[in-house]
């Protein structure tokens, strides 16, 4: 079987001037490119691949695990992201699905990685210099890193005077992150620091702002706005943004005649102050001659040479009265914690948490963790830990059912008035026991109600099933949100209860098997038209909408 590739595409900023010849090469030899959406777009002119898969933002696991399926297939795909693949891009992230199959760079599908320009490249670049000297980027989302080790990091790179590029500095709904950020690093520079904001950099809506530390979150910061943070020699001038590199050290800018050469500014002893800077030279004894009654140079012994530390060791050792010092190295070891999410909920057909089971929330969840009830009648938790196992087992043995979070299948159904209508709910426990929680192209509901009343609305979610005459009604692809909202289609009435789960198992078989990544069940429908012998029928209503005042 041909084996398939896998190029992780870093494409820079977004204009074709940025992008390099082999990022062109090999979205061009691509039968596939698979990249969020806004990225798709921006590269849409430069690609002839047979098909294009955009994706939402949050979509980057399924967006890897799509491109190995398809190069395991014989396929050539590219990943797309823009600046750099290898910076809070996508490369990383495809590896780890490739390790997650146990693949070898010698058995398995290739890999290259083709790299980009990054934020902080082309950012700089349209601001002037920033970067001359030492410097360091942080991200301030804290959807995959805890905020207190990103609190961490950024005190530390205050602390040790790098220049700061950060990124995802803020959204509309994370608008905290960098105020604190701001917070920190007023500690440590002064609030005269030159701050550079750059919004998309060298894309149509380009915008470049030059402010100060104190004076940034007076200017509008959103996700497409990289942020750079200047060190304490940092200055502006003529609208720019500089970082000298300390050549002013070495040798005077301005004039003609330097005070050392260039090689001789490369020698040791041009920089005294360098910590491995030796002292001392070999000393020559003299002694007479016995033979010629003269004095004669003794063949000279180099003394060994200390460096600055070891001096200044000597000398704290005379100090504190003891022959040698032993340091002790600063080892950093930090132990990075997962935000470990799940959904916990009392049962399928119960609604009713006991108060072991609240306990239980308020001791897994603690002070750093978070728990959100959801219309789906679970609680949806992120919690820090390094033992998600323990967890789990502490959840369990108050009676709590578990299920993932994410793009996967998830059923809620109707309290079946308190559990009175009893025939269905072993069906619902059943869906829930053999599909609930499975991994798929996006998420889907799995509405059941008990009763032919159908309280609960199951048609509006993506499957519906309705408990009636002891027997099922099946309803696919409602949509449910939006102008053009509508409930799902039926598609099975009077079905035997026998036959109910091999249906909706082999209805979401074909589903996860053929969906674009990010697609929803109605939008799959409508777009092959079939799901195993039922055909698409529109179920929206066109509604003409008058414009608004603003014209939008």
């Amino acid at each position: 079987m041909k084996k398939g590739k896998i190029f992780v595409v870093g494409f820079g900023p977004g204009d074709f001037k940025h992008i390099t010849t082999r990022a062109v090469e090999a979205l061009q030899q691509s039968d596939f490119i698979i990249g969020y959406k806004t990225y798709v777009d921006l590269i849409q002119d430069l690609v002839s691949a047979k098909s294009i898969v955009s994706t939402g933002m949050t979509e980057e696991v399924s967006r890897a695990q799509d491109a190995v399926r398809q190069a395991e297939a014989g396929n050539i795909v590219s990943v797309i992201s823009s600046g750099d693949s290898g910076v809070y891009g996508m490369a990383g992230l495809v590896y780890e699905v490739l390790i997650e199959l146990g693949w070898t760079e010698a058995t398995g599908v290739e890999v290259e990685i083709v790299p980009g320009i990054s934020a902080i490249n082309s950012c700089a670049s349209l601001l002037g210099a920033p970067i001359m000297h030492d410097s360091c980027t942080i991200s301030l989302s804290d959807h995959l890193t805890p905020w207190n080790l990103i609190e961490k990091r950024v005190e530390a790179a205050a602390m040790a005077d790098f220049v700061i590029a950060l990124y995802n500095p803020k959204s509309g709904r994370r608008t905290r992150q960098i105020v604190e950020a701001q917070r920190i690093l007023l500690e440590y520079r002064s609030p005269d620091t030159p701050v550079g904001l750059v919004k998309s950099a060298y894309r149509d809506r380009q915008e470049v702002t030059m402010t100060t530390l104190s004076e940034m979150l007076n200017h509008d910061i959103g996700m497409l706005t990289t942020v750079i943070i200047g060190n304490s020699s940092t200055f502006f001038y003529d609208n720019k943004m500089i970082t000298p590199r300390g050549y002013q050290r070495k040798y005077t800018l301005g004039e003609e005649k330097q005070p050392l050469r260039p090689h001789q500014r490369l020698k040791e002893e041009a920089e005294p102050w360098a910590m491995n800077q030796e002292t001392g030279a070999a000393r020559t004894d003299f002694a007479a001659d016995p033979n010629a009654g003269r004095v004669m140079p003794i063949t000279a012994q180099p003394v060994k040479k200390k460096t600055s530390l070891e001096i200044a060791s000597d000398a704290l050792a005379m100090v504190k009265g003891t022959s040698a010092v032993k340091v002790t190295p600063k080892l950093v070891q930090q132990k990075i914690e997962s935000i470990f999410e799940l959904a916990v909920s009392p049962g399928v057909a119960n609604k009713f948490f006991t108060p072991a089971q609240m306990m239980m929330l308020a001791e897994v969840v603690g002070e750093e963790g978070t728990m959100e009830y959801t219309p789906d009648h679970q609680i949806h938790l992120k919690i820090p830990t390094t033992e998600p196992g323990e967890i789990t087992a502490k959840l369990r043995s108050v009676d709590f059912l578990l299920a993932p979070i994410g793009d996967v299948l998830s059923l809620k159904a109707c309290d079946f008035c308190y559990g009175e209508k009893v025939d269905s709910i072993p069906y619902a426990e059943e869906i829930q026991e053999k599909l609930g929680g499975l991994s798929l192209p996006k998420t889907l509901h799995i509405g059941f109600n008990g009763c032919g009343m159908a309280c609960y609305r199951a048609v509006f979610d993506d499957i519906g099933i309705v408990y009636r005459k002891s027997k099922f009604d099946v309803f696919i692809g409602a949509k449910p949100v939006g102008r053009t909202a509508h409930a799902a289609q039926p598609v099975v009435e009077g079905l035997e209860p026998e036959q109910l789960i091999p249906l909706i198992t082999d209805i979401i078989d074909e589903y996860k098997a053929n969906a674009h990544p990010n697609e929803r069940l109605f939008k799959y429908f409508k777009r092959v038209k079939k799901i195993l012998h039922f055909n698409y029928q529109d179920m929206s209503s066109k509604i003409e909408v008058e414009p608004a005042p603003c014209g939008d």
